[in-house]
C-alpha cells in the first residue's frame, strides 16, 4: 500500500489522483487531518484515516500497511516542522514501511539563505537516520505566477525585488512525476532535483508577458527594504516579509538556479514551460 500525507492540500490531493490512473484504489491510502474532506477518495476504494504530524500514534494507524508513505512537507515558519516532520518519520518506520518519498524544496542545501531550506535540511537527515529507504523530491518553485509576478496585467510592470533564475515549474508536473516514482515508475534513492528544464528570471517574464499580450511589460527592481516595506503597508507581517525576501536573495545566489531533465524523464514528456503556464494565466 501507499500512503499519502497532505491529500486534501493541492499537491497530495493531486498526487492521489495520478496514482488512481496507475495503481487500485485499494492499494492507496492517505492520511488526512479531517476525513470528511477526503470522503471523494473514499468513494472511490481509498482508505481514508486520520492522521496529523502533531500525533504520532494516529499516524502509526494511519500508515500502517504501507510499503511507502509520501511525506507531504508542512509550511507553518511558526512551526516546529522539522519536530513535526520526525514524528511523522518515526511513525512510519514504527509502522513498518519501506520507503518513506519526502516532499523537499530545490536547493536544499547549507548556505542557502532562504530559510525553509534549513527545515528540509534537517528532515533530510533525519530520513537518512530513519533507517528506511528514502527520496527527496527537491521540487522546483510551483507558487501560482500570479502571487510571483504581481498585478503586472494591471499595472504593466513586474515590480518585484532583484532575482536570479528560476525553473518555475509546474505542481501538476510534480504531482504526476511523484505519482510515477510511488507507482514503481523509476527507483530513486535520496534527494533528487524535479524542475522545470530551463530557469527564467523576471526579465525573461516580462519579455514573454510583451510578446504574449502585445503591450510592453517592464520590469522593475525594488529595492529590499523598500519591497518590505512596501509588504507591511499592505498588510503583510514585517517576519512573513522578511522571509520571502530570503527567497530573492536565494535565487540572486543561484541557489535555484539548476534545471534537471528528471522530471521529463518521469512525466515522458516536456514539462510545462514557464511560457506555457504565463499563457494560461492570461486566458483564465
Amino acid at each position: 500500500m501507499i500512503v499519502v500525507t497532505g491529500a486534501t492540500g493541492g499537491l497530495g490531493g493531486a498526487t492521489v489522483e495520478h496514482l488512481l490512473k496507475r495503481i487500485p484504489a485499494d492499494q492507496i491510502g492517505v492520511s488526512v487531518r479531517d476525513t470528511a474532506k477526503a470522503q471523494h477518495f473514499a468513494d472511490r476504494g481509498v482508505r481514508v484515516r486520520q492522521g496529523s504530524y502533531e500525533d504520532p500514534a494516529a499516524l502509526r494507524d494511519a500508515f500502517a500497511g504501507a510499503e511507502q508513505v509520501l511525506l507531504v512537507s508542512g509550511n507553518d515558519p511558526a512551526a516546529d516542522m522539522v519536530g513535526l516532520h520526525r514524528n511523522a518519520i518515526e511513525a512510519a518506520v514504527a509502522a513498518g514501511t519501506r520507503r518513506i518519498v519526502y516532499t523537499s524544496q530545490q536547493g536544499a542545501v547549507p548556505g542557502n539563505p532562504y530559510r525553509p531550506s534549513d527545515f528540509h535540511i534537517a528532515t533530510e537527515a533525519l530520513l537518512g537516520d530513519s533507517g528506511a529507504a528514502w527520496t527527496a523530491l527537491r521540487n522546483g518553485a510551483y507558487g501560482p505566477l500570479d502571487q510571483v509576478l504581481g498585478p503586472w496585467q494591471r499595472t504593466g510592470v513586474i515590480a518585484q525585488p532583484e532575482d536570479g533564475p528560476i525553473p518555475y515549474t509546474d505542481r501538476a508536473d510534480i504531482a504526476e512525476a511523484t505519482a510515477v516514482v510511488l507507482a514503481g515508475g523509476r527507483s530513486l534513492d535520496g534527494p533528487v532535483t524535479l524542475a522545470a528544464p530551463a530557469a527564467v528570471t523576471f526579465d525573461d517574464f516580462a519579455e514573454i508577458a510583451s510578446d504574449l499580450t502585445g503591450r510592453t511589460i517592464e520590469r522593475v527592481v525594488v529595492d529590499d527594504e523598500q519591497w518590505v516595506a512596501d509588504q507591511i503597508a499592505s498588510g503583510v507581517p514585517d517576519q512573513t516579509a522578511r522571509l520571502m525576501l530570503t527567497w530573492y536573495q536565494a535565487s540572486r545566489e543561484g541557489y535555484f538556479a539548476e534545471a534537471d531533465p528528471l522530471l521529463a524523464e518521469l512525466l515522458g514528456r516536456e514539462p510545462r514551460t514557464a511560457a506555457d503556464r504565463l499563457a494560461a494565466l492570461i486566458a483564465d
